[in-house]
C-alpha cells in the first residue's frame, strides 16, 4: 500500500471514504483539508486523521489524493494544486461530469487519474462505487484503488463511456428507492399500521429483498415469481403495478437521468 492518502474536501462523502479507509487501516496516514473546521476536528477526534492547513499540503504529501469537491470547483482546485502535487500522485476524480480527460486537462500533464462514482449508501459504509482507470494505472494500483472503495461498500470496474449508465442505475436511484420506501409506508399507515413501524417494515423488506439478489444471484423475475402465489395476494399486487406503469416510469426515469448526465459531461 502506499503511505498517505489525502483528502480535499470532507463532506458527506469524503467523510464516508474516510472512516471506511479508517476502520480498514489501508494507510499509515490520513491527511484531510476542508473549509470547515468543523469537519476536520470531528474527523481528528474520531479517526485520528492529520489535518492540513491547505489544500497544497494535502496535494504535496498525498501519493493518493481525493478531490472530494463539488464538479464546479474542480478548475480552481487543480490550478491551485497542480504545480506541487508528486509525479506519481494517483488523482481519485469522484466529480458528476467531469472526466478523467477533464483532470488531466486541468492539470495540464499526464497524471494518473481514477473516475470513480461512488453513492450516498457510503454514508453508512453500504456504497455502490464504480470506478475507471486511465492508461497510466498499473496492476498495483488498481488494487490499491479497489480496496479503497471496497472500504465502505462494494465496487465493479467498468469502462468510463458506462458512468452515464452508472449514475441512473446506482448513482442516483437510492433517492428512487427512498421514494417508494415512502409510498410503501404511507400505504401501511393508511391501512392502520404505526408511522414508525411503517418505515421499518418497508426499508427491511427492501434490505432483504436487495440481499436475495445479491447473495443468491438469482434472476429478479425468479425472485418475484416466489413470492406471487397462485390465486394470492401479490399476484393481484404486481397487476396493479404493472397496469399502472411501475416498470416503465423506472425506465423513462433513469434513461432521463442519463440523458441529463450526458449534457454534464459535454458542457464545461
Amino acid at each position: 500500500m502506499k503511505d498517505t492518502i489525502g483528502f480535499i474536501g470532507a463532506g458527506n462523502m469524503g467523510g464516508a471514504m474516510i472512516e471506511g479507509i479508517a476502520q480498514n487501516k489501508l494507510f499509515k496516514s490520513i491527511l484531510v483539508y476542508d473549509h470547515h473546521p468543523e469537519n476536520l476536528e470531528r474527523l481528528e477526534k474520531k479517526y485520528g486523521v492529520r489535518t492540513a492547513m491547505d489544500e497544497k499540503e494535502v496535494a504535496q504529501n498525498s501519493d493518493v489524493l481525493v478531490l472530494s469537491v463539488k464538479p464546479k470547483h474542480y478548475p480552481k482546485l487543480i490550478e491551485s494544486i497542480k504545480d506541487v502535487v508528486k509525479e506519481d500522485v494517483i488523482l481519485v476524480d469522484i466529480a458528476a461530469g467531469v472526466t478523467i480527460h477533464d483532470v488531466k486537462r486541468y492539470f495540464g500533464k499526464d497524471l494518473k487519474v481514477i473516475k470513480a462514482m461512488p453513492n450516498t449508501p457510503a454514508l453508512v459504509l453500504s456504497a455502490m462505487s464504480a470506478i475507471s482507470f486511465d492508461d497510466k494505472v498499473n496492476e498495483e494500483d488498481k488494487e490499491i484503488i479497489k480496496a479503497i472503495f471496497n472500504s465502505f461498500g462494494k465496487c465493479e470496474v467498468v469502462d468510463e463511456s458506462m458512468m452515464d449508465a452508472v449514475t441512473c442505475v446506482s448513482g442516483s436511484s437510492p433517492a428512487y428507492v427512498f421514494m417508494m420506501i415512502e409510498a410503501m409506508a404511507d400505504a401501511a399507515v393508511a391501512q392502520g399500521l404505526p408511522r414508525k413501524q411503517a418505515y421499518t417494515f418497508a426499508a427491511q423488506a427492501v434490505l432483504g429483498s436487495a440481499k436475495l439478489v445479491l447473495e443468491t444471484g438469482m434472476h429478479p423475475g425468479t425472485l418475484k415469481d416466489m413470492v406471487c402465489s397462485p390465486g394470492g395476494t401479490t399476484i393481484d399486487a404486481v397487476c396493479v403495478l404493472e397496469k399502472m406503469g411501475f416498470r416503465a416510469s423506472i425506465e423513462s426515469a433513469m434513461q432521463a437521468c442519463a440523458e441529463k448526465s450526458k449534457k454534464m459531461t459535454e458542457v464545461k
